[in-house]
């Protein structure tokens, strides 16, 4: 058996802009289900809503989300989630960056650290935390 993690984020009323962004940052393709094509409308104007979607790419890159309907809590807080992009090229990482920059609040600008000789961490339009960085092998001695 394998399993496989997937980042879900999750937005009121934003999930189809951030999902078609986060398509045109990372390529491949995107899938949505609104709550009308679900059959599963609680408010008429909630129905193109995304109830579920995801950005899957051939890279590797997967990230889900869906629009919290009105009636239920919602409160993205401060620091819910990061997500993390780690990759080995960093040409890739880079276009990446300059893609999830676009209208963001840099926390970290991208270049070496301690731990990555590429690192960098934006908070994009949406309000998501994204880490980027080189993965390199860990020594603990």
């Amino acid at each position: 058996m394998s399993v496989t993690t997937t980042t879900h984020l999750n937005f009121r009323g934003d999930a189809r802009e951030a999902l078609t962004f986060y398509q045109s940052v990372f390529g491949g393709q995107t899938v949505l289900l609104t709550y009308a094509d679900a059959h599963n409308v609680a408010d008429p104007a909630e129905a193109g809503q995304i109830m579920w979607g995801q950005v899957q790419a051939p890279n590797g890159f997967h990230v889900m989300a869906y629009d919290v309907p009105g009636n239920q809590s919602y409160n993205p807080g401060d620091k819910p989630v990061f997500v993390s992009v780690r990759g080995t090229d960093q040409e890739e990482l880079t276009t990446y960056w300059k893609g999830l920059s676009e209208g963001a609040t840099v926390l970290q600008d991208l270049g070496p650290a301690g731990w990555s000789p590429l690192y960098g961490m934006v908070k994009d339009r949406f309000g998501v935390t994204w880490v980027l960085d080189i993965a390199v092998e860990y020594n603990a001695g």
